[in-house]
């Protein structure tokens, strides 16, 4: 599976999206744009990225560009697998 069809999974369970993120593309905004998305969702979603992909994500790592859009988000959870 590709991490970005595992990304799209991640978000629709953790926003309760009842598979909206399935048509997510790179240009798909997300924080700011889907109400599920708010402070609380963005731990949530950051705890399932690091179980779903086996990695550590620093404070000091993230900031709210890297919600902006599905890409900005996809490009990130990709480097950090990569690390």
């Amino acid at each position: 599976m590709q991490v970005s069809d595992e990304l799209k999974i991640i978000l629709n369970d953790v926003l309760s999206l009842d598979g909206r993120a399935s048509g997510f593309v790179a240009g798909s905004p997300l924080l700011g744009a889907i109400p599920e998305l708010d402070s609380m969702a963005v731990v949530s979603l950051i705890t399932g990225i690091e179980e779903r992909f086996g990695v550590e994500i620093a404070d000091d790592e993230i900031d709210g560009k890297v919600f902006a859009t599905f890409g900005s988000l996809l490009a990130f959870v990709e480097q950090m697998t990569t690390k």
